[in-house]
């Protein structure tokens, strides 16, 4: 697809900081789980869920993290916030390090880098009300006086449309009134980074769309956003990047107002009338993607099954793509 026939769905991107000094760094991470049968003598197996996952983000950039459920995009989002720590790697937020930190060195920052929930019922108290939401959120976080907060929280809950709701209890909300009042108590903070774990889950495409608004459209300006979405559309509408995973990695890195997808998995996830999203099982070695992979054919089959490919630059897609597939991006060390 060329640029002229790209969907229009784009909206003005946020202006990006390029040259400061990203607000993620994320180096080498790799995550494993341990997990019990259902029997106390069943064998513990381990879950390998991030493996060797790389990205930043950058002041004012909004970084999607996309793929099927189990892919490691929830993961990957909970060790960045600090809510579990890697097996091996490093996070650094703002250029200080942030995992392997003890929690006592964390605490002071956290208030800067906040998460939007999935569940927004679950996040609310059913006895409070949109405005005491805010106001509980900007007295202990904030450190703001009652009458600071009551003010600040009725500003956020008006911009956020909700200014005629602020005495509703969660139970009288719509679901996206829910959400935004999740997101006043984020961005009423003025945070440095949000993290969106699937903020417009259950939700009709109008509200959807809605909410994106209300959450990017009122993000401090030098503040970056992690989208964990299913929804490819909010990716191509908001996003400045999107990082596509698979199995624990990333097999592709694209800005999707410049290039679009072209590792056989991605593809299939943008636009997936073209062939079924692969259910059975992955592989275990080499590329995940091998046993449902058309590219893996001929002489590449036995590589793609035998070698895990690296996230290598895609010469035609710009300078932010990078993909991994030894069919598409070989390895220069293997050149």
């Amino acid at each position: 697809m060329t640029a002229s026939t790209r969907p229009d769905s784009i909206h003005a991107r946020r202006p990006v900081d390029r040259d400061a000094r990203p607000i993620v760094d994320i180096r080498g991470l790799h995550k494993t789980f341990h997990q019990q049968g259902p029997w106390p003598w069943s064998p513990r197996r381990e879950v390998l869920a991030v493996q060797g996952v790389e990205f930043t983000v950058q002041p004012g950039e909004v970084v999607a993290l996309v793929g099927q459920s189990g892919s490691g995009k929830t993961t990957v989002s909970r060790i960045v916030l600090g809510l579990e720590e890697p097996t091996r790697g490093e996070v650094r937020l703002e250029g200080q390090p942030w995992s392997g930190v003890a929690e006592s060195a964390r605490r002071g920052r956290r208030v800067h880098y906040q998460y939007v929930p999935q569940d927004a019922m679950g996040a609310l108290d059913p006895q409070q009300t949109a405005h005491e939401h805010v106001i509980e959120t900007l007295t202990v976080l904030g450190g703001l006086s009652s009458a600071e907060a009551r003010d600040k929280a009725g500003e956020m809950l008006d911009r956020l449309g909700l200014g005629a709701r602020l005495h509703a209890l969660p139970r009288e909300m719509s679901g996206g009134e829910q959400r935004r009042v999740t997101l006043a108590r984020v961005l009423a903070l003025d945070p440095r980074l949000v993290v969106a774990d699937e903020p417009t889950s259950g939700l009709d495409p109008d509200r959807r769309e809605s909410v994106l608004e209300a959450l990017i459209g009122n993000l401090p300006p030098d503040a970056g956003c992690i989208l964990v979405t299913h929804d490819m559309t909010e990716a191509r509408g908001w996003c400045h990047r999107v990082l596509a995973m698979l199995a624990g990695r990333v097999i592709e890195e694209v800005d999707l107002a410049v290039a679009e997808p072209v590792h056989p998995y991605a593809r299939i996830l943008f636009d997936p009338w073209s062939a079924p999203v692969p259910r059975g099982p992955l592989a275990t070695s080499g590329c995940p993607f091998c046993p449902d992979c058309a590219l893996a054919v001929d002489g590449l089959e036995l590589r793609c099954r035998a070698d895990v490919p690296s996230l290598n630059p895609f010469p035609d897609g710009g300078p932010a793509h990078r993909v991994a597939c030894h069919a598409l991006a070989p390895d220069p060390q293997s050149s």
